[in-house]
């Protein structure tokens, strides 16, 4: 039996691979998948084997599955076209007669009824109907995609704002990108997670208030929460370069934290890692301390 991590070169696929590894999994029992070779010089050197594949080309998945694997299916980035890219995928894993297919998908499942969730709900439902022992990953949102703007000298800070068409009081249980990661390799070097759909969020739900309080506490700086229009939220994000379909997303997204779609805490990701999730007050200092702040 191997392990092989799709997308493996992307952050995400970096830190489950080194999850592996830490836990005792021989390096030449993993196998990276990824578009290029000198991105993966690293992990080979560690002893990683690499199978060179691209999403948009299922033929290159040819020959990287073999009977008995464990793969972890990390998604594209291409709204709107990663069902089509993770078809070939799927379809290779089912070929190969893998032993589990896990997925990273999106918190809420065939629940969630955000834009950004359609890709992922096909996603599931091509691996269902392929038939393959599965585990579904269900992430909320990562601390990150918050507090990883504090590290940038034109984000939150030099604004003094956090800025989003989310409803006052609406609450979100984001953990960051290593606690989902560590959930993961969990999932991919442990047995008893077959044919499991997994709801992965922080411990703690959070409001933007108290996110920007949190930020002017330990900066020194006044930071607030600013609400606006989703109309006004779509022309700021547009205005600073985002193409139109990706501020759709994302405009949708703080339409649906104001539903309350992701402030869920049922403590599956705690629970897998074996630990309290990161707060959100952890990420924010870790940004804070980071060079470019």
């Amino acid at each position: 039996m191997g392990i092989v991590i799709t997308a493996a070169t992307g952050r995400f696929g970096r830190i489950v691979i080194a999850d592996l590894l830490a836990a005792g999994v021989p390096a030449d029992e993993i196998t990276a998948v990824a578009r290029a070779e000198d991105k993966a010089a690293d992990l080979v050197a560690k002893g990683v084997r690499l199978h060179l594949g691209d999403y948009d080309r299922p033929e290159t998945f040819a020959g990287a599955f073999r009977p008995g694997d464990r793969v972890l299916l990390i998604p594209g980035i291409e709204l709107g076209r990663r069902v089509a890219q993770h078809e070939g995928v799927i379809d290779a894993a089912r070929k190969a007669d893998v032993a589990q297919l896990a997925y990273v998908g999106v918190f809420g499942g065939p629940e969630a009824d955000f834009l950004i969730a359609a890709d992922h709900r096909g996603t599931e439902e091509l691996i269902l109907d392929s038939g393959l022992p599965h585990t579904f990953l269900r992430n909320n949102w990562y601390s990150e995609a918050y507090a990883g703007d504090l590290s940038d000298f034109a984000g939150t800070l030099e604004r003094g704002a956090i800025v989003t068409n989310v409803a006052a009081g609406s609450r979100i249980a984001t953990a960051p990108r290593r606690d989902y990661a560590a959930a993961a390799a969990v999932v991919m070097s442990q047995d008893g997670h077959l044919n499991r759909a997994y709801e992965l969020s922080g411990d703690t739900a959070w409001t933007f208030d108290e996110f920007a309080a949190e930020v002017s506490r330990q900066s020194g700086k006044k930071v607030v929460h600013t609400s606006v229009t989703t109309a006004e939220r779509r022309a700021l994000l547009t205005a600073s370069g985002l193409p139109g379909a990706y501020a759709d997303a994302l405009v949708d997204v703080d339409e649906a934290i104001s539903r309350g779609a992701l402030a869920g805490t049922p403590g599956e990701l705690s629970r897998l890692i074996g630990r309290p999730t990161t707060p959100i007050a952890a990420t924010i200092a870790t940004a804070l301390a980071s060079p470019a702040s």
